[in-house]
């Protein structure tokens, strides 16, 4: 699996270096569905009070500058994680707030109120499918255990044409996460699908944090 995800690093390292701090050095085609993604995975939080916020591959930090201008007013602790340094590089010079905070980590470091993770299921390049579902579960037992009230993921739906990056992509149905989330964390689980985009978002909220 390491030298599946060295793979996957290398990837978003050429990305990045080849289109700087913008949707596409994220591997996003434009900046409209990046944001729509990032509201779809945002209705895990409760912005009514003081709450800290992990972002799990956060790349150039796009999530950080998003919450300062959409949530302008809230009380937000914020921690962006990403594998890639040069992602890093970006995101300290391109969110303009003290108030971020980002680390080069394949892991969330502190414990947050929540977790959200866009994208970072999706590039799998060499890894076959049996091993990046472990993978999958074993990030999803991190995100579970670093995030006191609940955690947001997104992953691309079943193919529905023909690709040439077919097998580059990870693809999967709901139904296949949403009942390993719910059984593996005790947790309730909602599922987006209807957002224009061909993939879902996962909001998935611990038995205690159930009622907002």
């Amino acid at each position: 699996m390491d030298q599946c995800l060295e793979s996957v690093r290398r990837h978003y390292e050429s990305t990045i270096s080849k289109y700087g701090a913008t949707p596409r050095g994220v591997d996003w085609p434009d900046r409209l569905s990046q944001e729509l993604r990032f509201v779809q995975l945002l209705k895990i939080c409760n912005f009514e009070r003081p709450l800290s916020i992990n972002d799990f591959g956060c790349g150039y930090g796009a999530l950080a500058t998003f919450l300062r201008r959409r949530f302008a007013d809230a009380a937000i602790a914020y921690k962006g994680y990403d594998f890639v340094p040069a992602m890093i590089a970006h995101a300290k010079q391109s969110t303009g707030s003290e108030k971020n905070e980002f680390f080069i980590a394949a892991d969330c470091l502190v414990p947050a109120d929540y977790t959200v993770a866009s994208g970072v299921f999706n590039v799998v390049l060499e890894a076959d499918v049996p091993t990046w579902e472990a993978y999958i579960e074993k990030t999803l037992h991190m995100l579970a255990a670093t995030s006191s009230r609940g955690f947001s993921v997104n992953f691309l739906g079943p193919p529905h044409r023909a690709s040439r990056r077919l097998q580059e992509l990870y693809r999967t149905r709901p139904e296949r996460w949403i009942g390993y989330c719910a059984d593996a964390f005790n947790a309730s689980v909602e599922a987006f699908g209807d957002y224009g985009l061909h993939e879902f978002t996962l909001c998935v909220r611990k038995a205690r944090n159930r009622i907002r």
